[in-house]
């Protein structure tokens, strides 16, 4: 007999408890904050990452890490993409984490900006195909105080911040020269493939959570992460690719109330 409409449960409708059970996590052991890493180079930045924390073990699903600092728990994860960020982001605001910071890399396209600076977007757009599925709107927003929080650390530490109109796009490799030209002229400064999808959940779910992305590419001068960096503008970019974690650990769990 077929199933009637009213019995029917899907992953969105799990809640709290459920998810517990299934991550193998107890109530006390809820993360303070997530922290998630956009990145294809998961080994590499999780093994980076982790090596900040205590007591660090893998979550039931693969990848999430979960661990301590200062003795407060949170979630690492080393994602890719809308799709997986989300899950991130949903399975974390169900539990009620109050804080998630999305960081890692972007491209530029105001030719302000150089690599090494830190882009912290207040506002997004999200045209990476997850967003409208929490109710986003043409954009979605950071929580302000924990991005200014988060450009005033980093501006501590000497590195370049800037706010600018971002894009969240659905693929580095479907964009063109057209399109990037395009999105210049729309006025976007910055384009990632994450940090929209994780507003539009926090909006959903009523968590606080920002953006903290180094510049790597300059698509406003047609140099991708293929294209070397000179020695100076490597130095810049790994010093803002260490700084980003730190500053999302201070941010959401230092400074907690």
């Amino acid at each position: 007999m077929e199933r009637a409409l009213s019995k029917q449960r899907a992953v969105m409708d799990l809640g709290a408890a459920e998810w517990r059970a299934a991550l193998g996590l107890a109530e006390s052991d809820i993360p303070q904050a997530v922290i998630m890493e956009g990145s294809w180079w998961r080994e590499q930045r999780t093994a980076w990452r982790l090596s900040l924390l205590d007591n660090v073990r893998e979550l039931a699903f693969p990848d999430m890490f979960h661990g301590r600092w200062q003795g407060l728990p949170v979630v690492y994860s080393c994602v890719y993409g809308a799709p997986r960020a989300v899950e991130l982001a949903h399975l974390f605001g169900v539990l009620g984490t109050p804080r998630m910071v999305m960081i890692g890399t972007c491209g530029a396209l105001d030719p302000a900006l150089a690599p090494g600076d830190v882009v912290v977007p207040s506002v997004a757009v999200p045209r990476e195909g997850v967003a409208h599925l929490y109710g986003s709107s043409d954009t979605v927003e950071a929580d302000h105080e924990l991005a200014e929080l988060g450009r005033s650390a980093l501006e501590a530490r000497g590195i370049s911040t800037s706010d600018v109109l971002h894009l969240t796009w659905s693929s580095i490799f479907a964009q063109s020269g057209a399109m990037v030209e395009e999105w210049r002229r729309t006025g976007y400064g910055s384009v990632d493939m994450e940090a929209a999808t994780l507003y539009a959940v926090a909006q959903y779910f009523g968590f606080r959570a920002t953006s903290l992305l180094a510049v790597w590419d300059q698509l406003d001068a047609d140099r991708s992460f293929l294209d070397p960096l000179s020695t100076h503008e490597q130095a810049a970019l790994d010093a803002a690719n260490a700084a980003v974690f730190e500053v999302a650990l201070e941010i959401t769990l230092e400074r907690s109330t």
